[in-house]
């Protein structure tokens, strides 16, 4: 049983966001499933699991401090290719990809993506 059904970050330019999240999003098998007209997009591979949306109050969208959105990467070869794509994007470097003492076999990159959202990318499998 996953202990999700979807994570959602909000944005401030959803043409922006969805370009971005296309391009890295790919590096992991990952793919736009669904836009919902101009309030959002969904990502996922066989079920919705990744949306971002407009916030629906109109209010601007903004980041929460503490707040990191990870994915599972199927290996060490895609987290790379995750953090150069988002890199090339304009993103920052938070953590550059590499293992983690926290758990056996960690790898992990993190950045932040167009609006500010903190997002990481772990694979767990031994080299």
């Amino acid at each position: 049983m996953s202990v999700f059904t979807h994570v959602t970050v909000g944005t401030n330019d959803l043409n922006k966001a969805r370009a971005f999240y296309d391009n890295v999003l790919s590096t992991l098998g990952l793919k736009r499933i669904a836009d919902l007209d101009e309030n959002g997009s969904i990502w996922g591979v066989d079920a919705p699991s990744f949306f971002v949306l407009k916030p629906a109050n109109g209010q601007p969208a903004s980041v929460g401090n503490g707040v990191t959105v990870s994915f599972e990467a199927p290996n060490r070869a895609a987290i790379d290719a995750f953090h150069a794509a988002a890199l090339a994007a304009g993103c920052p470097d938070e953590g550059a990809p590499g293992t983690r003492d926290w758990a056996p076999h960690a790898y992990a990159a993190y950045t932040r993506d167009l609006d500010g959202n903190k997002l990481a990318v772990y694979c767990f499998k031994a080299a």
